[in-house]
């Protein structure tokens, strides 16, 4: 009889899977390499995921449920909606500035590498975008609406849809350049250009 799945051990392999994929990426990151980091067994792991693909799908999940629950709260604070999107932007480029901006983001990343590739990788990445595309087009809408701080001659789901590829593209030099100055200018001046 197979032993009952243990939530402790699935956590640990999505957090240890979480750091070596984001810094490493996905094809360079072995269910070995993986299991070490969890300290389990590497037989173990298939107990708990399907496939090398499901897990990529369950540690994508696993970063974005992180940023809903700690980031994505800011977009419904007070003040004017283009202010809140700029500090949603602000706190991810902050977060990037604490990994040396070694890592950029891990949605982009496997978007680059696992998009084209793997089904359920695409399923949770198009959940994910999505999810942020909603969660950025009710604040835009919130700021198109009576006159507010967002101009309303474009779909708030349009402004949403372009301020995340702006904010990808800007992770993605980041990532390159290791500096600030792309998530600075797309706060600067990419922000303030869509939502006019």
């Amino acid at each position: 009889m197979p032993r009952p799945s243990n939530p402790e051990v699935r956590h640990r392999l999505l957090a240890a899977g979480l750091d070596l994929v984001h810094a490493r990426g996905f094809a360079a990151s072995g269910v070995k390499d993986i299991t070490d980091a969890a300290g389990v067994p590497k037989g173990s792991f298939y107990a708990y995921f399907p496939s090398k693909e499901a897990f990529a799908a369950a540690i994508l999940e696993h970063y974005w449920s992180d940023i809903e629950t700690r980031l994505l709260p800011i977009l419904d604070e007070d003040g004017l909606a283009q202010e809140r999107i700029t500090r949603f932007f602000h706190a991810l480029a902050d977060e990037h500035e604490a990994g040396d901006f070694l890592l950029g983001c891990l949605i982009g990343n496997l978007s680059l590498e696992l998009g084209g590739s793997s089904e359920p990788a695409r399923t949770e990445l198009t959940r994910i975008l999505d999810g942020w595309n909603e969660a950025l087009a009710a604040c835009v809408r919130s700021g198109q609406a009576d006159g507010g701080d967002i101009g309303a001659d474009l779909d708030a789901g349009e402004l949403a849809s372009l301020l995340i590829e702006a904010w990808e593209g800007a992770a993605l030099r980041g990532k390159v350049t290791r500096g600030r100055t792309p998530y600075d200018r797309f706060e600067a001046v990419t922000v303030p250009a869509l939502l006019r």
